[in-house]
């Protein structure tokens, strides 16, 4: 009976701090400095944070029927799948950093998989191709997701895989509405894919992709994650479903092969870290780009940027600076830590960012080698949170929209295309190899105070990915906003110049500005050299939880379909 009245005494105590956070911020839209689209959600129990409002629900219900941080992850990325195939899906890859409540430490999870082993550069060469392939059967890297849903569930999963995937399967066997968001991104990838091999049998099925409101199944799908849930994960790799997807990519033409398949392993990894003023921030290490984020704040530590404020060309000028600086290191150094040695060490330090800080002109934009990469990609972010106090920041992604445009028959899933990261310049350290991972552009966040949890969240979007993780943690620890505000500010975006080749363009490259920011600062960035160019769609998606007194705080993306839910 104690445990019922505390827990109402809980509940009770949550909607008036509700009532109190929407008063002070919820119902404040985009005046002053407020910008929250909505009030934070807080919860006592668990929480979690994805980009589909159904996902996050499923979520949820593993976390009440007693399932882990990590059950609950798996169970929402599972439902992404199926219901934003647009951006992610099971012929993907996956990173994680969890934070153990038992061990009271961050675990770092590489899910991403490599080239097929007979995949050279030579092959390339010898076929006269200048350019790695976008889509079809060349880009198809081994995927990584399942076999890290099996890493994170055989450490920290608490519930049988075939519960964590039955609300996905029922929703795959008999439907779910689409929203406004995937339906746009339907349109868009029905244009590039409709040609390709089995895409019209899985998603237009009806005689066209889904539009919103719509009745969509994928009944395919529904199966090949019943045998994984009731044959064991492994299956993926080494059952039927792995001879079916490697027998079809060879018949494509690609490389990959049941040996590569069933050969594959994720990599546990040491999470990396800066202290930005008294936070720890964590990411994982190359070949993702997550230094990135922590190049761009060490660097800009120095300036008194809470002094500055969001709507100040300074702040932006220098904000765009560092990025540059940080991602000119991303374009040469950022790789597979197996294939090269690579300076992490000296990337991620104080004095590197102190001699890298003093080449920025404080009224003057550089023209430097900005980016080494492309820009685009779709990708899905989501976080949760349990009542034990563990708490999973994971990302997966396709990268082009829906990935490679390679469907194999009967399965309801499409591979992913992350090979187009590699270079084919021989002499770049992200030069492609079989058995090497690309360089990778998908980064989960986790940010600690004094050794304890606080911050788990993520921004989808390509290279918008460590540009806006750092805005984000700007804008909590410089411009004092809450965990929603500082998803819903305002953005800034830059997008650079180079290829993954190392062919360089110095031109500066562009600035995206949402229109939060007025034409005085527009006009002031272009007298200092910034080229504006306004991109839609580039400004990331975000999700995040933070632990503080004991309670969860949720945000979700305003720009997006997503949804944060606690109980």
């Amino acid at each position: 009976m104690h445990n019922i009245l505390q827990k109402y005494y809980n509940y009770v105590l949550l909607f008036f701090l509700g009532l109190i956070s929407m008063s002070s911020h919820g119902f404040d839209r985009v005046t002053g400095e407020n910008f929250t689209s909505r009030s934070e959600v807080i919860a006592a129990h668990g929480m979690v944070a994805s980009s589909h409002p159904l996902a996050t629900q499923i979520g949820l219900e593993i976390l009440k029927q007693g399932g882990s941080a990590v059950d609950a992850a798996i169970a929402v990325n599972a439902a992404l799948g199926l219901m934003e195939p647009t951006g992610n899906g099971i012929g993907g890859d996956l990173f994680a950093i969890v934070w153990d409540a038992k061990t009271r430490k961050l675990y770092g999870l590489n899910a991403s998989g490599p080239a097929p082993k007979k995949l050279s550069l030579e092959y390339f060469q010898n076929n006269n191709l200048s350019e790695y392939p976008e889509f079809g059967p060349l880009p198809v890297t081994v995927p990584g997701a399942v076999a890290g849903w099996s890493e994170l569930h055989n450490k920290f999963g608490k519930l049988p895989i075939k519960k964590i995937f039955r609300p996905t399967i029922e929703y795959a066997k008999y439907g779910f509405p689409v929203t406004e968001t995937i339906a746009y991104y339907f349109e868009l990838n029905k244009q590039r894919f409709q040609d390709y091999p089995n895409f019209k049998a899985v998603w237009m099925a009806n005689g066209d992709v889904p539009k919103t409101g719509e009745i969509f199944k994928n009944p395919a799908l529904g199966r090949t994650l019943e045998i994984l849930s009731e044959k064991g994960l492994d299956q993926f790799y080494t059952g039927n479903i792995a001879k079916i997807t490697a027998d079809f990519i060879q018949e494509q033409g690609g490389f990959l092969s049941y040996s590569d398949l069933a050969n594959y392993r994720p990599e546990w990894v040491e999470p990396i870290s800066t202290n930005y003023r008294g936070y720890d921030v964590w990411e994982l290490p190359p070949n993702t780009q997550g230094l990135a984020t922590l190049q761009i704040l060490n660097i800009l530590e120095s300036f008194n940027l809470a002094e500055l404020g969001l709507f100040s060309s300074e702040y932006i000028h220098l904000f765009i600076e560092a990025k540059k600086l940080a991602f000119a290191d991303r374009a040469k150094f950022y790789s597979d830590p197996r294939f090269a040695e690579l300076p992490i060490a000296t990337l991620l330090s104080k004095d590197y960012a102190a001699k890298r800080r003093e080449e920025i002109n404080p009224t003057k934009a550089a023209l430097v080698d900005a980016s080494g990469l492309p820009q685009h990609g779709d990708t899905v972010y989501l976080t949760t949170a349990d009542e034990d106090g563990n708490m999973v920041s994971l990302i997966q992604s396709n990268y082009s929209g829906m990935g490679s445009g390679m469907t194999p028959p009967d399965l309801g899933f499409m591979l992913q295309n992350r090979g187009t990261l590699f270079s084919l310049d021989p002499n770049h350290l992200n030069v492609v190899a079989g058995g090497k991972r690309s360089f990778h552009t998908i980064i989960p966040a986790f940010v600690t105070i004094n050794g304890e949890p606080f911050i788990s969240f993520g921004v989808m979007g390509g290279a918008t990915q460590p540009q806006a993780q750092a805005q984000v943690l700007i804008n909590i620890i410089d411009f004092g906003m809450n965990l929603q505000e500082a998803g819903d500010a305002p953005r800034i975006v830059h997008s650079g110049s180079s290829q993954p080749s190392g062919s360089q363009m110095k031109n500066g490259g562009t600035v995206s500005l949402e229109s939060a920011f007025d034409e005085n600062i527009r006009k002031e960035l272009v007298e200092m050299g910034h080229t504006l160019k306004y991109e839609k769609g580039s400004f990331g998606g975000y999700q995040a939880i933070m632990k503080k007194n004991g309670v969860y705080y949720g945000a979700s993306e305003s720009r997006k379909d997503g949804q944060a839910a606690g109980y």
